[in-house]
Formats: C-alpha cells, sequence, structure tokens
C-alpha cells in the first residue's frame, strides 16, 4: 500500500530579503522558518532545504540498516546516523555524507560496512537522490 506524505510551504518577498515557513502537514509536528541566508549562510535557527534532506536520509538510512542487520539475524542496539549535505550557493547540492556508528552484537567490522554500504545504496531516499554523490563513513562503536 503505497503512502503520500504532505509538507507546504508559505514564502514571502524575494530570494535573498524573504522567508517562508515549512508546515509538515502529515505529521502534524509543527512549522519551521525558513530563508535563503539560512541556506546560504548561517543557521540562525531556521531550517533549510538541505536539513530536511539530511533528516529524511539519516532516518531512511538508519532504517535500511537496521533492518538489514535484523534480517542477517544481528538486530543492532543503537544506531546513530548523521548526514551533511553540503550546498553551494550557483551551483546547488554538491554531495552528501553518511557517518554511522553502530552497536551490534554478533557483527564485525567488515560485515558492519558491508550492511551500511548495502544500506546507502538501497534506501529509497538515497535512490532519490541519486544524481548526488553519496559517501559513507561507518563503524562499530
Amino acid at each position: 500500500m503505497a503512502t503520500t506524505r504532505t509538507a507546504h510551504t508559505v514564502w514571502t518577498g524575494n530570494l535573498t530579503q524573504g522567508q517562508g515557513t515549512v508546515s509538515f502537514d502529515s505529521s502534524g509536528i509543527g512549522e519551521q522558518p525558513v530563508s535563503w541566508p539560512s541556506r546560504a549562510e548561517q543557521a540562525n535557527g531556521k531550517t533549510s532545504p538541505e536539513e530536511l534532506i539530511a533528516a529524511a536520509h539519516s532516518s531512511c538510512f538508519s532504517m535500511a540498516l537496521s533492518h538489514a542487520l535484523t534480517q542477517a539475524g544481528t538486530p543492532p542496539t543503537q544506531l546513530r546516523t548523521q548526514a551533511d549535505v553540503t550546498f553551494q550557493p550557483g551551483t546547488g547540492i554538491t554531495g552528501i555524507h553518511l557517518s554511522v556508528e553502530g552497536q551490534v552484537e554478533g557483527v564485525d567490522e567488515a560485515a558492519f560496512q558491508s550492511a551500511a554500504e548495502d544500506a546507502k545504496k538501497n534506501c529509497p531516499v538515497s535512490q532519490a537522490l541519486s544524481g548526488t554523490e553519496i559517501t559513507l563513513s561507518a563503524k562499530l562503536a
């Protein structure tokens, strides 16, 4: 069964001096302010499309890795994943780096690395972002 999730943004003003509000409609978790300076300079308490992509990617990757490890008979105790999305004004998103540290009983470093590489390749967000270089560092805690 397919699901659809929805968010919307209301933007006022021009690109560099305007601002917007991103609303998370499906979850109802609230609204977050967004602006060009929060995207291209300092966050200053506002979000950006890149931060939202980082949140989506880190959570999707964690789910995919957890599933793969569980299917292999070694469910993780904990996975801590960070996604760093790099934005270059005038160019766009230039890369994404995933970092994961896992607590997993019965798995050696090589098996964890392999499972993490597979999750990076196969998580739906990675697939949606396949036009962007995605790198990975993975280690056991």
